[in-house]
């Protein structure tokens, strides 16, 4: 499949440039390479302390000249090792009675979310694009509450007992697929969504939750990007970078994570993703 606006990719523009399906913005041809690797660093960064990195690596690949779809698409493959290593440190937590519905509802939703998003019009994501930022944001303000609720309301309760509390298979895999869905087509803030409705179900252990929140976003995400790499939606030479770089950024951030206080860098993850979501409505077409 061929998607539009794939071959729009402008670095020598400074302005918003509108081609048919295809638009981008992007900096002088000299600095591209730069702000993307200070992106990426710096998402790096965010991801270990806190999480949000998307709402600076995704918009600096719009800046390089990348269109909205392939940056988004490209975005996702850079950050996704990331997830991966969280995995390997995560795996004696998992429920494993749990992983079948989970993992039909990350590799079906994780799918239809990315064709979906390879069948949208360029313009038309590049006007969803601050709806999204701004909703990720929100998500991931209202996130650090809540996940106080649910360690409280773990802390209450045996762990052993709650191990083997029975849950409704059928209801977990509709209440995953949507998030699972959005995962595929965007995903700032789906991790928590996927902790939230693991708790409404019964699952009360927060490093069960969080375990499965992990997996959850590696298969979507995996199924994503196999979707995207098919399609040739990705732009390497970008997505590699971002990659590497993201990659050190994250070893930095994990290093003082813990000195850092996390309230403070929860602020700071959603002043940015407010900030760069008014960027976004304010340069509507």
């Amino acid at each position: 499949m061929e998607i539009p606006g794939r071959d729009c990719v402008a670095p020598s523009l400074r302005v918003w440039a509108y081609n048919g399906d295809c638009m981008s913005f992007a900096i002088s041809t000299h600095w591209h390479y730069l702000w993307l690797v200070a992106a990426s660093f710096l998402a790096g960064v965010m991801n270990a302390m806190a999480g949000g990195g998307s709402f600076i690596s995704f918009p600096a690949m719009l800046g390089v000249g990348v269109p909205p779809i392939q940056a988004n698409a490209t975005n996702t493959v850079a950050l996704w090792p990331g997830q991966l290593t969280s995995l390997a440190t995560l795996r004696n937590d998992l429920r494993r009675d749990l992983l079948p519905v989970v993992a039909l509802a990350s590799l079906l939703g994780g799918f239809s979310g990315a064709w979906v998003l390879l069948h949208t019009r360029q313009l038309t994501f590049m006007r969803l694009i601050p709806w999204l930022l701004l909703m990720g944001a929100l998500i991931f303000g209202v996130s650090g509450p809540v996940s106080k609720w649910l360690r409280r309301r773990a802390q209450q309760h045996d762990a052993e007992h709650l191990a083997g509390v029975r849950i409704n298979r059928i209801g977990l895999f509709f209440g995953l697929f949507p998030i699972c869905f959005y995962v595929g087509y965007f995903g700032a803030g789906g991790g928590f969504l996927v902790m939230t409705v693991l708790a409404l179900f019964g699952m009360e252990e927060m490093h069960q939750l969080n375990a499965l929140k992990v997996i959850v976003a590696c298969l979507s995400n995996l199924c994503a990007i196999i979707t995207f790499i098919i399609n040739g939606a990705i732009l390497w030479r970008f997505c590699l970078i971002s990659m590497v770089f993201a990659g050190v950024g994250g070893y930095v951030g994990a290093l003082y994570a813990r000195k850092m206080n996390a309230e403070v860098l929860r602020a700071v993850v959603v002043i940015t993703g407010i900030v760069v979501a008014g960027y976004f409505f304010w340069r509507q077409p």
